[in-house]
């Protein structure tokens, strides 16, 4: 017998259920888009769409509803069988707030007395909700307003056919209905019974529960920077509070409203309202709203976050049932607007799960979870759709539908196919859209680089890749042809690689050819910076070998938060020498030899030309890894509680000569936690040691990530050098690094007057290398981030100074952070 799933016994229990539907207005007949709507004693409940409009879903004959809305007095609506299939028209009127009805000693702000309450109290009153099972329910919808045809010259016309004559409209719509476990602080589990994206029959949407956990009574709330919540232990550090007066509930409970006013507004805070229960001292909704430049994210304009909480009689139980979260966004003249709807109905609150009730498995799909059809949705659905969304889905449906055809898709290919003058050196690409592969043509204008080594180098490829959008694998094999002008040599190579599975995340990788190659695997300095450095300044920092090689690769996840690797290459290397000194900037300084350890022998070479086998083993564990469970693999989600550490076996063997075997063992922990909202901090710590390698070919040394050009890219600061010369500590011994930076995240920069207008944030970090026979090398920087203009901040200032044996110097570092 097959086994009965979950949403199977969801729809069954369909059958027992009814559904009262109708609109909310004001007293003027304007709709009310998120009023609070749920039954008596019950945790059962829904919000009103844009329009006011509403449904209910209820297995009561004759339930009596409660209609709740900020501002406007609560009803409460008895309704009756014969009425379940009239369309209701319920009327708000303006509540009448009175500044009376609270009685607190004069001498203190009433407000502050309140929330003083509030946060002594709010310990009891999150253990109320500590444990929870629930039906959830969200909707995301994204609209653009007047898209520009161009951005910064190059046409726009992703989304031509989905917005109208304004270059208005909605990009992204989509809905999810799942189950919900959750235990405080973040233990979660979500079964998604069904997911929908507007245009897409195999779409997931990425509307799930633990993106709306924001919880006030915790004291922040996650977002780009944690934002300090109004009921935070040291929230009289960030906030000021004024009494607007009270109002009772159907219930007549009074509850009292506060004015959130943030005492610096550089800083992650909100403004708004809270309202809070008398006596109990519980959230009875919310609505606060922040600005992107409080929460450094220069793309964001605003974002209003609203909650509803309903009680329960029974259980006597404030909680959570109605969330909004609503934004603009803006950047190259592209307007977005967009919110979240989530409906939380059908409360439990059980005084302990089973042990096994929480895994590494925090949210798993349904097979066929985004296969639903309309008329299940319209059944289930407890946020009616507007007639603008309704549209939507119809629309892109169809269009999905014309998409999906191979006459669409070969017409769409035979516009993009078409061959340009300027692709030859741009490089071009071929489609087959319906079958889904590819040929890619890379040219040579964005692959030439200069070296001493080389020259004016460049090179061409030519690949083929295909995908399997079911299972999200793909496959590719491809060619290149390098040529270096000065040394006038051809050099081709070849690849293949694949992912052979989304679920086990297997990789395989097979290269081979004649390259050239830096001595430090880990390339720490880019062809173009290189280019300029050399051509430019005479520093040709940038030192080769070359190599004759075969390599493959496998990886996979062995199990939850294990990945193992394994490689094999054999290969030939083989010393090379300057062969220019051609600059673009005229100098009378010599470039270096080629040699990393002898930079004014230029005779001498860095190896002897060898052969070797290198086997390389390799695992990488994250602890406290969790995933999502989706039909087409696993999503593996990061974990800041713990650290991930890598372990490593390399091997040498079958040299040439014997003396170019060895063995090595290395081992890296990376670290990275948010320290609330006072920044946060990240680790990386590198060590290892060789055996039997004191003849072994300065190839396989192991070389630190240095820098001497004064510019950093990306991540690339907790992972490298800032003065290190690239090959000063090579070794073939032990060795120990660290990397640890903080970055305060604005909550030191956003105190200090006039500074805290940049908006910026304070980095300080802290570089140590340790190997034998030399002094250990020390760094410490302090610097700034986020610098620049407008929207514009991707600029990073860091001042180093450097130690070894003593003070050894000092100077400014210049990045690009995206």
């Amino acid at each position: 017998m097959k086994k009965i799933t979950p949403l199977l016994f969801i729809l069954i229990s369909l059958n027992c259920f009814s559904q009262i539907k109708g609109t909310v207005t004001d007293d003027k007949g304007n709709p009310l888009a998120l009023v609070n709507i749920f039954e008596e004693n019950t945790y059962n409940g829904t919000t009103t769409n844009d329009k006011g409009n509403f449904t209910l879903i209820t297995k009561s004959e004759n339930p009596t509803i409660i209609f709740q809305y900020l501002g406007y007095k609560t009803i409460k609506k008895s309704i009756t069988k014969n009425q379940f299939t009239e369309n209701l028209a319920i009327t708000l009127v303006e509540e009448n707030i009175s500044l009376h009805e609270v009685v607190i000693n004069p001498k203190d702000n009433p407000a502050n007395e309140i929330i003083r309450n509030a946060i002594k109290n709010k310990k009891e009153n999150s253990a109320k909700t500590a444990r929870y099972t629930a039906d959830f329910y969200s909707r995301g919808i994204f609209r653009v307003k007047n898209l520009p045809k161009t951005i910064l010259g190059q046409k726009l016309d992703f989304f031509d056919e989905i917005i109208d004559s304004t270059r208005s409209g909605i990009l992204y719509l989509s809905e999810t209905v799942s189950k919900v476990t959750f235990q405080k602080p973040d233990k979660m589990k979500e079964e998604i019974l069904a997911s929908k994206v507007s245009g897409k029959d195999n779409g997931f949407s990425f509307n799930d529960a633990s993106s709306a956990n924001f919880d006030f009574y915790e004291n922040y709330l996650e977002f780009d920077i944690n934002v300090v919540s109004p009921l935070a232990d040291n929230a009289f550090n960030y906030y000021k509070y004024q009494f607007e007066g009270s109002f009772f509930t159907e219930n007549r409970q009074q509850i009292n409203k506060i004015k959130i006013i943030p005492r610096r507004e550089t800083e992650p805070v909100m403004s708004g309202y809270i309202y809070i229960v008398d006596d109990t001292y519980a959230i009875y909704a919310v609505d606060v709203s922040f600005t992107g430049k409080q929460i450094q994210n220069p793309a964001l304009n605003t974002m209003a976050l609203k909650q509803n909480f309903s009680y329960n009689g029974s259980s006597k139980i404030w909680a959570k049932n109605t969330q909004t979260l609503d934004f603009d966004a803006g950047m190259f003249g592209v307007n977005i607007s967009g919110r979240f709807t989530y409906v939380f109905s059908n409360f439990t609150f059980p005084e302990k799960f089973e042990k096994k009730t929480f895994t590494a498995e925090v949210i798993r799909f349904e097979e066929n979870a985004n296969k639903k059809d309309a008329t299940f949705w319209n059944t289930i659905r407890p946020v009616p759709l507007t007639s603008e969304e309704t549209t939507d889905y119809l629309k892109k449906d169809a269009l999905q539908e014309k998409k999906k055809s191979k006459v669409y898709l070969d017409s769409i290919d035979a516009k993009k196919n078409k061959l340009g003058i300027t692709d030859i050196l741009n490089g071009y690409s071929y489609s087959n859209s319906y079958k889904k592969w590819s040929i890619n043509y890379n040219g040579p204008l964005l692959n030439t680089s200069f070296n001493t080594v080389q020259g004016y180098n460049t090179s061409v490829g030519l690949s083929y890749f295909k995908r399997n959008e079911d299972k999200n694998t793909y496959y590719q094999f491809g060619s290149s042809l390098a040529y270096g002008f000065s040394e006038e040599k051809l050099r081709p190579t070849f690849y293949f690689s694949g992912k052979l599975s989304n679920k086990s995340k297997s990789y395989l990788s097979v290269f081979g050819g004649n390259s050239v190659n830096q001595f430090n695997r880990e390339e720490p300095i880019s062809k173009l910076v290189n280019s300029v450095s050399t051509l430019f300044f005479k520093n040709n920092f940038m030192k080769l070998f070359e190599k004759n090689y075969i390599t493959a690769n496998f990886s996979r996840e062995m199990f939850n938060g294990l990945n193992m690797s394994l490689g094999l290459e054999y290969s030939e290397r083989k010393p090379l020498f300057n062969t220019t000194d051609y600059t673009i900037i005229k100098s009378d300084d010599l470039y270096t030899s080629n040699n990393p350890l002898l930079p004014f022998d230029y005779t001498t070479s860095a190896i002897d030309r060898h052969n070797l086998v290198k086997l390389n083993v390799g695992a990488r564990i994250k602890f406290g890894q969790q995933y999502i469970t989706r039909p087409d693999g696993k999503y593996n989600l990061g974990n800041d509680k713990y650290p991930t550490v890598s372990l490593n076996y390399e091997k040498g063997l079958g040299g040439s000569e014997s003396q170019y075997d060895f063995d090595k063992i290395s081992a890296r922990v990376t670290y990275d936690k948010t320290l609330g909202n006072k920044g946060k901090i990240a680790l990386n710590t590198k060590a290892g040691k060789f055996f039997n390698a004191e003849g072994i070919s300065f190839v396989d040394y192991n070389h630190f990530n240095g820098n001497q050009t004064h510019i950093v890219f990306g991540s690339s600061y907790i992972n490298q050098f800032n003065f290190l010369p690239y090959y000063l500590a090579s070794t073939n011994d032990s060795y120990f690094e660290t990397h640890l930076e903080y970055n305060d995240k604005g909550f030191i920069m956003n105190k200090i007057p006039l500074l805290n207008k940049l908006q910026s944030k304070l980095v300080l970090g802290f570089k140590n290398l340790a190997v034998p026979e030399r002094s250990p090398y020390q760094e410490f920087s302090v610097g700034l981030s986020n610098l620049g203009f407008g929207k514009f901040k991707i600029l990073r200032i860091d001042y180093v100074s450097t130690y070894q044996n003593g003070y050894q110097g000092d100077g400014v570092m210049f990045g690009l952070n995206f």
